[in-house]
């Protein structure tokens, strides 16, 4: 890609790697005339700024030279001092060497002249400066005459030995890379001449046995001393020869990419297999030295580049001077040329326009297409990492990095390591002891160790219930664990009679060997006889003949004694206990109402315990009556073991279960986080391992490994124990539940524990998540799950092929297009994801209000000539229920829709735009007004419901009415959205209400269908529950995970507005 250029006929130089910003100095060339003829000469300076999107270079200094230049280089000499650019020098004729002060020709100060030297008897055409130490300037010309300057004392030039014979001109000098008394130079007979400073002679001369290398260019290897490249600008050998000193007889490789004379090259410093190279053949390649191949190519040139130069501060930039008199700065990281070709067309639009715009220039599609350059074709060493690590799944970690040693500079082999990294040892430790209990079954054992490690009370108390979950008669050792046995209390009752009995020894008022009856009864009754017992006792009383009896009478006065007489001697016994009553003899109208019937005593304990106000009463009316629902809403939360207690014993099996969840959540919600702690007891007499995991994630804001490892050993422990009691298909995992087993699953296969994590995920779990991973594991095992069956497939699989239209097929307004579905031709399936876009003619899931209505004329569109017609299922493969059509009356008897083959699956519906009819439907329907705004709104917009309630009949937009298992789900948000109105102050926030009340009837009308699927119905109710229990945050993250996993068009109307009434009322606080 062509970055700057410049219009110059001139020779160029950059500014040393060290140098910024970065500097293009230019001389004018010996070797080209303009159309003036002049012969001056001239040195500018521009700076080169990439990030100004122009072509242009900023011009920053320049002057008058004496002479034309024939080579132009810039050295780092001097740039360490304050206020030091280094050192330009130049080549001329006539044998004139100049030396410049680049500092002084940018402030255009003091005289930028260093030296100007004339030792030469020729052209200066060779020039180079020591990179290790910068005074020491090479320089070359004609009769073969080589000078060292030192730019400390230029009086006296070092001369190289004696001149090679026969005399020749100097076509290159370079100084290696690695030895800095090493010099090398190059003639025009094809010879190279390696001269060593210290010795002061050539030490060795390569040259091409064929007489017809003809050399034009000189490199050394940045990084193997002992190699070079000669090429050659005879057309007869356009070659480049890439020699070794350690074997001179031949050379080491010959490249032959250019058809014509090579003129320049360059090695990049950055990137030793990187060559590039201008030939005659106008063409500038780039070389791989390894493979030997074209790895960059410019497009062809108009004229021959003659000088090729690297940029050593940006790698892959590289300057090319050309015979046309243009500079032109290049990018091996090769793009389109279009930029530039519109630059190029807005420039020229500027200059015709007169402060009139003109239409924009358009590029011929051939230019376009020839200026797209491809980039190098594998990418260079300077982007290439030396090292890099990722993390894989299973915890695995792959890292790659350079060798240790490199003992020889080839290209060896780059190894890729994989390990295993585990940062929860611990973690690990404690899943592995669960996954052991799980399969050996000695949970028992488990649970009581569990409940000796644990140092908080209410953690040894958790798995004390736990491990009573596992045992038989679980409901009497819950009593004994809250503290309430049976036995305990016979012997604390009748230590309590005995210590009575003592206390009124002693004279006895009459009556005594009555109250004492009464003790032994109460004590009869205390203690568990059996019923045979008890009917041999009465028979035993009923035999006693009355001894020593003193006679009573029966009150016949006109108090109330009279009265109870009177209504007792009738058979009254209801007003008999209307009366003892109004006397508050309760004792007496509980043994009258228990002569009356049961209705009578039911009434009668009714009125008693309305009465008689004792601190027992409440708990007294609750045995009696067995109105637990009401022990639970109303006793006071600091008797929660004791309401506890009261459900383990007398509640049904069949209510127990509801009873401790409904305790527990109100534990949770008017309790502090001690009591929500505790509510995790109730959730384990209850068998609720949903509510369990929900109350863990409500105490547990923050999530990390450990906390979940606490959290999956009891509901493991308890899951088994469902397990054990229900039988393993009895029991199902909630959303809460599946959420945080998918979670341990991912974290124990972070650890690489991959057996294990699946292990633990649910086996007939339909959610797409817990699919997904449970296929990841499966595969991610390799070899270690051979035998075993593989998982389903956890995507679609959808056949794709397109049904080829049928040109009978018409289409009248009113009436359903009728689908053939041609067998499927024999080629490979591919699948494709569910999300994966389409155009069908008709919707999938019909919304709420769309019903079997007429549909509109966008149904029918395609985008331009092409119609996407609906996909045929592959043999074996059956649509799902989201993909199968219902069948329904038409409006008013005239529209019918035909029934679908079984195999016909239902396309995606339209969710773009669609901005052109077919050719057919434009001619079947040229007369139908276009439906404005039909085509432009997403699905479940408010503008597209309004828009499809115009095309109902009035009977059909009556609402089904929502089935009762939703009602809940209804009841929770409106209630919501009442709350954030009854909070919200500003009206922006009103109207968002209005419109999400607006939006959630799209909401109650999929569910009064039946059109949502079954994960997405399971998560509006997770939903619904964390918005009653006013934890938002954990709403936003099950809308999350439902919103991740289900089809756009699916809850595309109503999942947004949700998400944001959540966030409303997570502000509101409400």
């Amino acid at each position: 890609m062509k970055l700057k250029e410049l219009e110059r006929p001139a020779v160029q130089a950059w500014s040393p790697a060290s140098q910024y910003p970065l500097y293009l100095a230019t001389g004018t060339s010996a070797q080209q005339l303009d159309s003036s003829f002049s012969t001056n000469g001239t040195l500018e300076i521009f700076e080169v700024d990439f990030r100004d999107p122009s072509l242009d270079l900023k011009h920053k200094g320049v002057l008058s030279a004496s002479s034309r230049f024939h080579k132009l280089i810039w050295g780092s000499f001097g740039s360490g001092l304050l206020e030091s650019s280094g050192v330009i020098a130049g080549g001329g004729d006539n044998g004139m060497l100049i030396l410049y002060n680049v500092t002084h020709i940018l402030s255009s100060g003091k005289e930028p002249v260093i030296a100007q030297k004339q030792k030469h008897t020729g052209a200066v055409r060779a020039l180079d400066f020591n990179p290790f130490q910068g005074n020491l300037l090479a320089s070359g010309a004609s009769d073969s005459e080589v000078f060292i300057w030192d730019l400390n004392n230029l009086n006296v030039p070092m001369t190289l030995g004696s001149k090679s014979q026969p005399p020749e001109d100097v076509k290159a000098l370079s100084w290696n890379r690695q030895a800095q008394h090493i010099l090398s130079s190059a003639h025009p007979s094809g010879k190279a001449v390696v001269w060593d400073l210290r010795k002061n002679e050539p030490i060795i001369k390569v040259s091409d046995h064929s007489n017809r290398m003809h050399c034009s260019g000189l490199a050394w290897h940045p990084d193997i001393a002992t190699q070079l490249v000669l090429c050659s600008e005879d057309d007869r050998l356009p070659v480049i020869q890439l020699w070794d000193l350690r074997f001179a007889s031949s050379p080491l490789k010959v490249l032959e990419s250019h058809s014509r004379g090579i003129l320049s090259v360059s090695w990049s410093q950055a990137d030793a297999e990187l060559l590039l190279t201008s030939a005659k053949d106008s063409q500038i390649l780039c070389l791989n030295l390894e493979s030997s191949e074209v790895v960059y190519k410019l497009p062809t040139q108009s004229s021959w580049c003659f000088e090729v130069q690297w940029c050593p501060r940006d790698p892959s930039v590289f300057s090319a001077a050309s015979f046309d008199g243009w500079i032109s700065l290049y990018s091996v990281m090769g793009r389109s040329w279009e930029v530039q070709h519109m630059r190029l067309a807005d420039k020229i639009s500027s200059s015709f326009s007169k402060g009139q715009p003109l239409p924009p220039l358009q590029v011929p599609e051939q230019v376009a297409q020839a200026s797209l350059i491809p980039p190098l074709k594998k990418p260079p060493k300077w982007i290439r990492r030396p090292t890099g690590v990722s993390f894989a799944f299973g915890g695995k970690l792959v890292t790659f990095g350079l060798p240790s040693t490199r003992l020889v500079p080839q290209p060896c082999p780059r190894l890729v390591f994989i390990s295993q990294v585990t940062t929860e040892s611990e973690f690990l430790m404690r899943s592995t002891e669960l996954q052991e209990a799980l399969e050996s079954g000695n949970l028992l054992n488990y649970c009581q160790n569990k409940s000796q490690q644990a140092l908080l009370q209410s953690e040894k108390m958790l798995w004390q219930f736990l491990k009573v979950t596992l045992e038989q008669d679980s409901r009497m050792k819950f009593l004994k664990l809250l503290g309430y046995s049976k036995d305990e209390l016979q012997k604390k009752v009748a230590t309590w009679l005995k210590s009575d009995v003592g206390l009124g020894e002693g004279p006895q008022p009459k009556g005594n060997d009555l109250n004492s009856d009464r003790q032994q009864a109460f004590c009869s009754q205390a203690s568990k006889h059996t019923t045979e017992e008890a009917s041999a006792s009465s028979a035993f009383f009923d035999e006693l003949v009355p001894q020593n009896m003193t006679p009573w009478e029966i009150p016949i006065t006109k108090d109330v004694d009279g009265l109870l007489s009177q209504a007792l001697l009738l058979g009254e016994l209801g007003p008999a206990v209307e009366l003892c009553l109004k006397e508050e003899r309760f004792a007496d109208a509980i043994i009258l109402a228990q002569a009356g019937g049961a209705d009578l005593l039911k009434q009668t304990q009714e009125r008693y315990l309305a009465k008689k106000k004792t601190k027992i009463s409440s708990l007294l009316a609750c045995v009696v009556q067995k109105n637990w629902k009401d022990v639970v809403c109303t006793c006071s939360l600091k008797n929660w073991r004791e309401a506890l207690a009261l459900l383990l014993t007398y509640s049904s099996t069949e209510k127990f279960p509801e009873l401790c969840d409904m305790l527990g959540t109100r534990m949770e919600q008017e309790g502090g986080r001690a009591l929500t702690s505790e509510a995790r007891l109730c959730y384990v007499c209850s068998g609720s391992v949903e509510r369990l995991v929900e109350c863990w994630a409500k105490c547990h804001q923050a999530l990390s490994p450990m906390a979940l490892q606490d959290l999956m050993e009891k509901a493991m422990v308890l899951n088994r124990s469902l397990e054990l009691l229900r039988g393993p298909h009895g029991v199902s995992p909630g959303p809460a539940t599946t959420y945080r087993v998918t979670q341990y699953a991912n974290l124990l296969a972070a650890q690489g524990s991959l057996a294990t994590a699946m292990s633990f995920l649910p086996r007939d779990c339909a959610q797409p998540p817990v699919q997904q991973l449970r296929d990841r594991l499966f595969h991610a095992q390799g070899s270690a799950v051979l035998g075993q069956q593989s998982p389903p497939f956890p995507y679609p699989r959808i056949v794709v092929g397109a049904i080829p239209h049928s040109k009978e097929t018409s289409y009248r307004l009113g009436s359903q297009p009728s689908h053939q579905v041609p067998t499927p031709s024999p080629r490979p399936r591919v699948f494709t994801p569910q999300s994966s876009p389409a155009m069908p003619l008709a919707p999938s899931h019909p919304s709420p209000y769309q019903g079997p209505r007429m549909q509109n004329i966008s149904d029918y569109r395609a985008s331009g000539s092409q119609a996407i017609q609906p996909l045929p299922l592959g043999p074996g493969v059956r649509p799902g229920p989201q993909d199968s059509w219902k069948e329904a009356p038409a409006p008013g008897g005239n529209l019918q829709r035909n029934k679908l083959p079984e195999t016909f699956m239902a396309p995606a519906p339209i969710t773009a735009p669609v901005m052109s009819l077919t050719p057919e439907l434009q001619g079947i329907l040229p007369l139908q007004p276009p439906v404005s705004g039909v085509s432009h709104a997403p699905p479940g917009a408010p503008g597209e419901l309004s828009l499809q309630l115009q095309h109902l009949p009035p009977e059909k937009m009556e609402r089904k009415e929502l089935p009762p298992e939703h009602q809940s789900l209804k009841s929770s948000f409106e209630a919501l959205l009442q709350r954030c109105s009854l909070s919200a102050t500003d009206l922006k926030t009103k109207r968002k209400l209005e419109e999400a009340a607006q939006r959630l009837e799209c909401l109650y009308e999929k569910l009064c269908e039946g059109t949502l699927s079954p994960h997405v119905v399971a998560g509006l109710h997770e939903v619904a529950r964390c918005v009653d229990a006013g934890s938002f945050e954990q709403g936003l993250t099950v809308h999350a995970q439902v919103a991740g996993c289900s089809s756009f068009s699916e809850v595309s109307s109503f999942m947004p507005i949700l998400k944001a009434v959540l966030i409303i009322a997570h502000k509101l606080l409400v």
